[in-house]
C-alpha cells in the first residue's frame, strides 16, 4: 500500500429533511448563487425547500439554472460573471453531478483572473475557491464528496476533468428521498457510474491494498442489490439511501488513498460524451465490459477472478474462467439495467476513433494495465 494522507472535509447532512441546514450557509456570508439544471428541482419540491430555508436566515439567493448533462464551460463563464457582478460569497449546487461540477469551476474561476478553462487545462493554477455548497439529487457521480470537476467545451470536442482540494464541497445535503423522482435511465446510469468509480480504483497494480479491495467489494454488492430495487420501486427509501451512499464513497478517495492508479475507462468514455454528448453512465455501460475482455490476460485474470468470486459468488476454481464468468456477469448486469451493449445502438460509428484515442491516451498513462493509442481505437471498435 502506498503512503497517504486522507482528508475529506465535506459535511455530510444525510437523511430525510436534512435540507434544513442549509440555513447554516450564513457562515459563508450573506450571498448565495444557486446552480442547478432544468425544472425537475422545481416539480419535486427541492427548490422551494432550498430557497426556504436560506432566505429565512437572510440569504440573498442569485441563480443560474440551465445546466446539462455533460456541463458546458459557457454556462460556467456565465456564473463567473454574476459572481463577480454580484459580489457573490459562495456558490450551492442544488442537482446532480454536472449541476456540482459547474457549481465547483464558477466557485474556482470567481477567484481567477484568467479564462476558466485554463484551469481545467492545468489544475494547478486553482490557488483558492469560494465555499461550495451541494444538495444531491442523483446518485452517480461522488462530486458531492470529492476534489474533482468535468467540463465539456462543445466547440472543441472537448471533455475534461481536474482535481483540486480546493474544489471539495464544504457541506452537502444527501437526501434520499429527493432522488424518487429521477427517470428509470438516469437511476440505472447512476449506477453503472457508480461501479465504473469503484472499478477504476479496485483494478489497480498496487500490492498489499485488502482493506480497499474489500470496501469496494461490498460497495459493488451493495450497488448490484439496490439498483434493479430502485428501478422496480423508485420511491424504495432503502435503495435510493444505499445507491446514494455508495455513489459518495465510491469516490471520496476511501478506496483510491493508498491504492492510486491511473484511470482508464473514463478518460475513454469522456471522448465520447465529447463528440456525441452521450449520457456518461451510459457510455460506461458499454466500454466497460469490453475494457475487461480487452485486458484479461494470464497476468490480470486472477484480479478479475477475485471480483468474481467476492462479488458476484462465482465458484469456478480456474482463474480464467472465473473471471471470464465476471466479465459476462457485469455485462449481463448492465443489460439488465437497460444500458445499451453496443456503440451502434446509440448511432455511433468508427468516424472519429482515432482523434478520440489521440485526445484521451495521456490520461491513460500509469493506468491499471498500459493502453497505446492502438489499443483504444481497438477497444472503441470492439464496442461497437
Amino acid at each position: 500500500m502506498n503512503n497517504f494522507t486522507y482528508s475529506i472535509p465535506t459535511v455530510i447532512h444525510f437523511g430525510k429533511g436534512q435540507i434544513s441546514h442549509l440555513s447554516e450557509l450564513k457562515e459563508s456570508g450573506s450571498r448565495v448563487l444557486m446552480v442547478y439544471g432544468g425544472g425537475s428541482i422545481k416539480r419535486n419540491g427541492v427548490y422551494n425547500a432550498a430557497v426556504k430555508y436560506m432566505t429565512e436566515v437572510g440569504l440573498t439567493v442569485f441563480e443560474l439554472p440551465g445546466v446539462t448533462p455533460n456541463p458546458r464551460i459557457q454556462l460556467v463563464r456565465q456564473g463567473i460573471d454574476i459572481c463577480r457582478r454580484e459580489d457573490i460569497d459562495m456558490v450551492l449546487a442544488v442537482g446532480g453531478g454536472s449541476s456540482i461540477d459547474c457549481a465547483k469551476l464558477i466557485a474556482a474561476g470567481t477567484l481567477y483572473d484568467g479564462d476558466p478553462w485554463e484551469l481545467m487545462k492545468d489544475s494547478s493554477l486553482i490557488k483558492a475557491a469560494l465555499p461550495i455548497y451541494c444538495v444531491l439529487t442523483l446518485a452517480a457521480t461522488g462530486s458531492e464528496m470529492d476534489n474533482s470537476t468535468v467540463i465539456s467545451d462543445p466547440t472543441l470536442n472537448a471533455k475534461l476533468d481536474i482535481c483540486s482540494d480546493y474544489l471539495k464541497p464544504k457541506t452537502a445535503i444527501l437526501d434520499p428521498e429527493y432522488t424518487f423522482t429521477v427517470p428509470k435511465n438516469q437511476t440505472a446510469a447512476g449506477a453503472v457510474d457508480i461501479m465504473s468509480h469503484i472499478f477504476e480504483s479496485y483494478f489497480t497494480n498496487v500490492k498489499g491494498c485488502a482493506v480497499q479491495k474489500h470496501i469496494a467489494e461490498a460497495l459493488l454488492k451493495t450497488v448490484i442489490e439496490n439498483a434493479p430495487k430502485a428501478l422496480a420501486d423508485p420511491e424504495s427509501y432503502e435503495a435510493r439511501s444505499n445507491l446514494m451512499w455508495c455513489s459518495s464513497l465510491a469516490l471520496n478517495g476511501i478506496l483510491s488513498y493508498g491504492a492510486e492508479v491511473a484511470w482508464c475507462v473514463h478518460p475513454i468514455e469522456h471522448e465520447l460524451s465529447a463528440f456525441y454528448d452521450i449520457t456518461h453512465g451510459m457510455g460506461l455501460a458499454i466500454l466497460t465490459p469490453v475494457w475487461m475482455r480487452y485486458v484479461l490476460n494470464e497476468g490480470t485474470s486472477h484480479d478479475f477472478a477475485e471480483y468474481g468470486r467476492n462479488v458476484w459468488n462465482i465458484g469456478e476454481t480456474d482463474d480464467m474462467k472465473a473471471a471470464e464468468a465476471a466479465i459476462d456477469k457485469t455485462a449481463e448486469f448492465f443489460a439488465s439495467l437497460g444500458m445499451p451493449k453496443t456503440l451502434t445502438e446509440i448511432g455511433i460509428d468508427d468516424r472519429h476513433f482515432e482523434e478520440m484515442a489521440k485526445k484521451c491516451v495521456s490520461f491513460c498513462e500509469g493506468c491499471y494495465v498500459p493502453l497505446t493509442e492502438k489499443d483504444i481505437i481497438s477497444i472503441y471498435k470492439k464496442a461497437l
